[in-house]
């Protein structure tokens, strides 16, 4: 399975909320980057292990946003690293309302394993839509 494949599969499964399926893919150290802008993440937003990203991210995911969904705009492979750019949707459920953010994630795969993710994310329009508009 190529990189892209991978990470292709990897996305649809986080589409079908298949979370076991997707930390499965992860390696033991997978290095988890993320924004530390969003409103559930303490810290410095870098988890190590996928049961640390399952508590630190994936479970906050339901608890913060009502169909939260990744739209793929893009997937590119290159060399150990697979790009995607696209974006999030979903309602926020602290505001109620609903968002088409910017997102950015950088994979690195070692042995058909997912071993690191960076994001970059416009959580500005996640947080608070209407003001992010106005900008």
């Amino acid at each position: 399975m190529t990189n892209l494949e991978l990470a292709k599969t990897g996305y649809k499964k986080f589409s079908e909320r298949d979370i076991k399926g997707v930390l499965a893919m992860f390696d033991p150290r997978m290095e988890w980057h993320e924004c530390k802008g969003f409103p559930f993440i303490k810290g410095d937003g870098i988890f190590t292990g996928p049961e640390a990203v399952a508590k630190e991210v994936f479970s906050k995911i339901p608890e913060n946003y009502e169909n939260f969904n990744i739209e793929i705009d893009e997937l590119l492979e290159c060399g150990d690293r697979v790009v995607m750019a696209g974006h999030y949707t979903g309602t926020y459920k602290e505001t109620g309302k609903k968002f088409k953010a910017n997102a950015v994630h950088v994979w690195t795969v070692r042995n058909e394993k997912l071993t690191r993710f960076y994001q970059a994310v416009d959580t500005a329009t996640i947080v608070n839509p209407v003001k992010a508009k106005a900008m």
